[in-house]
């Protein structure tokens, strides 16, 4: 395997604090010792891997699904938990220059149904998943930010067929949203999960539907065969007609190597807190329990959660080491005492980081691996990836059975990954990138 970040990021040092962790059990799966065969395999145990397997198994299927380490190790089971809109980053006058009007409402549309999937898989498979918060809210940072703001509202109509509400800079302590920010605006869809909770229950209907997953089995070779592929683990071989890439910000570059230089894994770190107090909370004005985030470029991420710990995000560290884990998370304390700081006595015992994965054209993919006929993949979703590496799970699930996909595919969707500059060396351009984000935060 090639990864572009030292051995560090892909263990279990960045995720040795996860609050999520204490929170469920992860059942033991089997590790693949013997040869193997199936119709699909799918390599990657996280949302977007599950999700396909679960759709697959439930028509029929015969799949089956490889994870290095164990289901939800990599983002899925350690992300700050916002089922949300997003999935790409480019802006409405950007996606009308790239595929138009009707692409764009297409691509804005597959976000909303996203969430929708997401709920009703937790209906239908009963998940727990301490699940709250009414949609989501964007709190300014800078005045200006809330004039973008009102502008907006429309786009939200247009866009989403949302009624949003603003909050005044004046109306955000009455609404328990006391935090120096200059207005607000929320987006009536969404809500905040425990991912772990998720990742597992998906993993469980899967595994009732019929689909096998295997830990500690992670694929270190693809070769094409007459009829279907070859995959090599560390014990044992799997010998499949089609496979599904499913691995994200944890991907390889040979792994197919049509994958080298086209994803770009970014650190994202996070830190929970102790659970507050009423009297705490009531020092700070904040008592709300709507999942947040704020319209800087390096945005914060911040919720509290039933349990009244507040769970704080921030941009990770660029070297993955153990010495810049540290520093990302001291970061994020810092951050976190600005931002609150009738709590800075307040303990955050829990801390951690996993990778984001950002694509060159800032829009996630979901297709044929070119070239690769029989090889699909799906990644790239700019850290929104609990609703929309679902959904795409599920188109997968349905392209890989030459099947008209039961799901919105828009066209944006459909464009293979673009390779970035630098290829192997391309993280070199993240502190540029990282520092004129920051003077336009400004």
């Amino acid at each position: 395997m090639k990864r572009i970040y030292p051995e560090f990021a892909y263990g279990d040092g960045p995720r040795a604090g996860c609050w999520w962790d204490q929170t469920i059990d992860a059942p033991d799966r089997p590790t693949l010792m013997e040869d193997h065969h199936c119709e699909v395999a799918v390599i990657g145990g996280g949302y977007t891997g599950v999700s396909a397997a679960l759709h697959l198994a439930e028509a029929g299927v015969s799949v089956s699904v490889f994870e290095q380490q164990y289901v939800g190790f990599g983002a899925s089971g350690r992300n700050g938990g916002f089922c949300c809109l997003g999935g790409g980053m480019l802006n409405d006058t950007q996606l009308d220059a790239l595929v138009g009007r009707d692409g764009r409402l297409a691509w804005r549309h597959a976000e909303r149904d996203a969430i929708a999937l997401v709920e009703g898989l937790l209906r239908k498979h009963a998940i727990d998943v301490d699940r709250h918060s009414d949609g989501e809210t964007q709190l300014a940072h800078r005045p200006r930010d809330f004039d973008a703001m009102q502008r907006d509202v429309a786009d939200y109509e247009e866009n989403y067929g949302l009624e949003v509400r603003l909050t005044p800079p004046d109306a955000l302590e009455d609404e328990g949203l006391n935090a120096g920010f200059h207005g607000a605006i929320s987006i009536p869809s969404g809500f905040g999960l425990n991912p772990r909770k998720y990742i597992l229950g998906l993993a469980q209907a899967a595994s009732d539907a019929g689909a096998q997953i295997f830990h500690n089995s992670g694929v270190t070779e693809i070769t094409r065969r007459p009829a279907g592929f070859v995959l090599q683990t560390a014990q044992g071989r799997v010998f499949a007609d089609k496979v599904i890439i499913g691995t994200n910000g944890y991907s390889s570059e040979d792994l197919p190597d049509w994958l080298a230089g086209r994803y770009m894994p970014t650190q994202s770190s996070i830190i929970v807190s102790r659970p507050l107090t009423q009297s705490e909370l009531g020092a700070q004005g904040w008592t709300s329990g709507q999942a947040c985030y704020d319209t800087r470029h390096l945005l914060h991420y911040f919720r509290l959660m039933p349990d009244n710990r507040m769970l704080f995000g921030v941009r990770g560290g660029l070297l993955a080491t153990p010495a810049s884990e540290a520093r990302a998370l001291k970061r994020a304390r810092a951050d976190f005492e600005q931002m609150f700081p009738a709590w800075r006595d307040v303990e955050t015992p829990n801390g951690w980081s996993g990778l984001v994965c950002i694509a060159r054209s800032r829009m996630p993919f979901v297709g044929e691996v070119p070239d690769q006929p029989g090889m699909f993949a799906a990644l790239c979703y700019h850290g929104n990836g609990v609703a929309m590496a679902s959904y795409s799970g599920v188109l997968l699930a349905d392209l890989v059975q030459g099947k008209t996909p039961r799901v919105g595919y828009p066209e944006v969707m459909k464009r293979p990954l673009a390779k970035f500059e630098l290829g192997r060396y391309r993280r070199a351009v993240m502190p540029i990138a990282y520092a004129g984000f920051a003077l336009s935060d400004w």
